[in-house]
């Protein structure tokens, strides 16, 4: 029998508070470019998670380099929580959010990329502060696990327990037989779909901050962004919006397949399952909206900040299409507010709450794969009763899906709903009305941001109790990581020794 490997785990937290503080640095960088006091309050909170950091992997260096399974769970699901915890310091040292249930939750929203925020008034906050909030999304959309693990050669530690359980969605495809070197490729091309996107954001009229923050939340799937009015700041500026509706789509994509969109290898793309029906999704669900606003929603009223500049047609499709990809792909920008514009757009987009990108990308949700294995299998369950002695079973790209992955979506979604249940009821319990109850939890739990109710896109979670704001912290952390990586740790046969 062989006991839980503690020690690694600690190493590897020490790891992750280095990455959080030489972050840290970059956003005190910032603060002294525009000579903000707060910079050194910024300085010193990196400072602290190093030192932190550095004395955990001091006194755990002669660790046994041995991960399983169980460690990878423990070490993904501890990271996270340990890179939240030391990122409120930025907001705590400087002063920023002087509540500390509200710093904790606007990082921990940030990490994962929820786009909650408790912040009434963004524009008046230290752009150090911004910068770091917007790091946070990134830093989280990718996963800083599979940061880490781009590393752990260095210290001959195999990652591909860490990836399995950080990777989003219910497969985690390989671009390269080394783990490692999957993480260094996608991370590559996270990278550069960043830069590509702040340089076109910066053409089309932003300036260099904005665009460098918001291409750090859009490919993240996050949605903080540095105005009070979120991308409908830039409702005068119809090219703005539609470079973030092209960067939300890419965002919202299986990584893998933008690797292989790299490689000349298009024939992947058109003949993956997910990404065709990713796409119809988005076709589909824009074409309804889009008619809709144009025939029965007013505009002008559900418009957040500047008016339409363009014709209403072009106005039209341009709200439909960045609101579905925003919702779908769990980015969380809004440019109207969408629970204005018709009764029926405001049922369809709670539907699209639920319904998440493309596994291997950087949205959360419930995943639109999840959501084809679902339908795919309802279906058979009918042949299956016309036919019970026949063997049909579940087909996704081609190939027959093994029975116990399909076990393991309907298990998920199951747990999903049952989490999504439970989080509204105790949300209700804390004295929310019920479309703030029910939009608050799936919110989180989706990692989506603007919801319904006191929640809608022109209001925030400031409104909310603290145990309320630490309640929505612990769905957004269940919901980035996939409900089981979280919620096996709160299983009595985890902790028993092999």
């Amino acid at each position: 029998m062989t006991r839980l490997n503690y020690k690694i785990i600690i190493y590897i937290m020490g790891l992750l508070l280095l990455f959080n503080g030489g972050f840290m640095f970059l956003s005190a960088a910032v603060s002294a470019i525009y000579k903000e006091p707060e910079g050194i309050d910024i300085l010193m909170a990196g400072v602290v998670a190093i030192i932190l950091g550095a004395i955990s992997m001091y006194l755990t260096r002669k660790h046994q380099r041995v991960l399983h399974k169980k460690e990878g769970y423990l070490i993904v699901s501890l990271g996270w929580l340990i890179m939240a915890f030391a990122g409120t310091m930025p907001y705590v040292f400087s002063g920023a959010l002087d509540n500390y249930t509200d710093a904790f939750f606007e990082t921990m929203s940030g990490f994962t990329t929820t786009g909650a925020s408790i912040m009434n008034d963004i524009e008046i906050m230290p752009k150090g502060v911004l910068f770091w909030r917007s790091l946070t999304h990134w830093i989280g959309g990718m996963g800083i696990i599979v940061l880490a693990v781009a590393i752990l050669p260095l210290l001959g530690i195999g990652g591909m327990q860490l990836f399995a359980a950080e990777a989003p969605g219910p497969s985690a495809d390989k671009l390269h037989p080394r783990i490692t070197d999957t993480a260094k490729r996608l991370w590559l091309i996270y990278v550069g779909f960043t830069g590509i996107e702040t340089i076109l954001l910066r053409i089309a009229g932003m300036n260099w901050f904005d665009a460098i923050n918001h291409a750090l939340s859009t490919l993240s799937t996050g949605g903080f962004s540095t105005k009070n009015a979120s991308m409908a700041y830039w409702n005068d500026n119809p090219a703005v919006q539609w470079i973030i509706i092209v960067f939300m789509f890419i965002a919202g994509t299986n990584f893998v397949l933008s690797y292989f969109a790299f490689k000349g290898r298009f024939s992947r793309i058109l003949k993956d399952t997910e990404f065709k029906w990713y796409a119809g999704f988005v076709l589909l669900f824009t074409l309804i909206s889009a008619v809709l606003i144009y025939y029965q929603a007013d505009l002008t009223a559900s418009t957040i900040a500047h008016p339409l500049v363009a014709g209403r047609a072009e106005g039209s499709l341009r709200h439909a299409v960045f609101q579905v990809l925003a919702v779908m792909t769990t980015t969380g920008f809004v440019t109207a507010d969408y629970t204005l514009w018709t009764p029926f757009l405001t049922i369809m987009f709670f539907g699209l709450f639920f319904l998440g990108g493309s596994a291997g990308s950087t949205s959360g949700g419930v995943k639109v794969v999840r959501h084809i294995i679902l339908i795919r299998n309802g279906i058979m369950e009918f042949k299956r009763t016309l036919h019970p002695s026949a063997i049909i079973p579940v087909r996704y790209n081609g190939r027959a899906v093994p029975s116990n992955n399909v076990f393991s979506v309907l298990g998920f979604f199951i747990l999903y709903m049952l989490s999504f249940i439970i989080g509204a009821v105790v949300l209700a319990a804390l004295g929310l009305d019920f479309d703030t109850a029910i939009g608050g939890a799936l919110s989180s739990l989706g990692n989506v941001g603007p919801a319904f109710g006191d929640l809608s896109p022109v209001d925030n979670f400031a409104g909310l109790p603290d145990l309320g704001k630490w309640w929505c912290s612990f769905l957004m952390l269940i919901g980035r990581l996939e409900l089981f990586t979280v919620l096996i740790l709160f299983t009595p046969f985890f902790w028993r020794n092999r």
